[in-house]
């Protein structure tokens, strides 16, 4: 090659998203964007435990699954029960991708807040999901391999909301200690990320777009002009699921419609 003759070129290839021969635990399975993560981590390759504390319902979707061709088990499971779950990733893990869709909702004015749904909601959203975050990642460093753990948050962990001071606080506690898990795992090459959707049509959200003044409020704020739709969430699970999100920890992924752009 003489002087000034360029070399080969090498053109870059995208890295894949697909999940093939790995582990993925899904909590709230049963429904909702956690059934949609269930199908996305599936239709890529990957084995899915669903768990959920539905069984009978959970039965029904790992039976369609596998119906579908898709690899799947189900895992009766209540992230209430921190020893439990602990117990139960231990048993069936490790895990090399957690979906966390488990939560809670108990919406109000903040002035008629009782202590009992400020700790039924706290105890599913922020103490439930950090203690199966750590379960999954104790997982990983024992066995000494890399993953991904993922928590479905909300644009809510990022804005106020009326009638949603308790879940705005578990949102925004989920971004705390998303980020500081992301710091002490990250040389492990355990990655930690939180998905923060807009309102999305799920039967969870039937009685908020039940009450005119309410959605109009809500389809006002989203930029694009309509609620979510599950389908809308399931390509960011995937993305973070996988290698193409390989530079991506201690962050959130807003699938909010530009929310909160405004």
């Amino acid at each position: 090659m003489g002087d000034g003759e360029l070399g080969p070129v090498i053109l870059p290839r995208t890295p894949s998203l697909r999940l093939d021969g790995k582990h993925a635990f899904v909590a709230g399975a049963s429904s909702g964007i956690g059934l949609g993560a269930a199908m996305a981590l599936g239709e890529a390759g990957a084995d899915v435990t669903l768990a959920a504390r539905s069984t009978e319902r959970l039965e029904a979707i790992v039976v369609a699954m596998r119906e579908a061709g898709l690899s799947a088990r189900a895992l009766p499971l209540d992230i209430n029960d921190v020893e439990a779950s602990e117990m139960a990733v231990t048993a069936s893990g490790p895990f090399d991708i957690l979906v966390n869709s488990a939560g809670l909702a108990r919406h109000g004015p903040s002035i008629e807040t009782t202590a009992a749904d400020f700790d039924a909601v706290f105890g599913v959203n922020v103490r439930g999901a950090y203690f199966l975050t750590r379960a999954v990642a104790k997982g990983l460093i024992r066995s000494g391999r890399p993953g991904s753990l993922i928590n479905i948050s909300s644009q809510m962990g990022h804005v106020g909301g009326i009638d949603r001071a308790v879940y705005c606080a578990t949102k925004h506690a989920i971004e705390g200690f998303t980020k500081a898990m992301a710091i002490e795992w990250g040389s492990l090459g355990i990655r930690v990320n939180t998905i923060c959707p807009t309102f999305v049509a799920t039967p969870l959200t039937e009685q908020t777009f039940a009450n005119a003044e309410r959605a109009r409020w809500i389809t006002e704020k989203i930029k694009l002009g309509r609620v979510a739709r599950v389908e809308d969430i399931m390509p960011a699970i995937l993305y973070l699921a996988s290698e193409a999100s390989a530079m991506v920890t201690g962050t959130s992924l807003r699938v909010d419609g530009g929310w909160t752009a405004g």
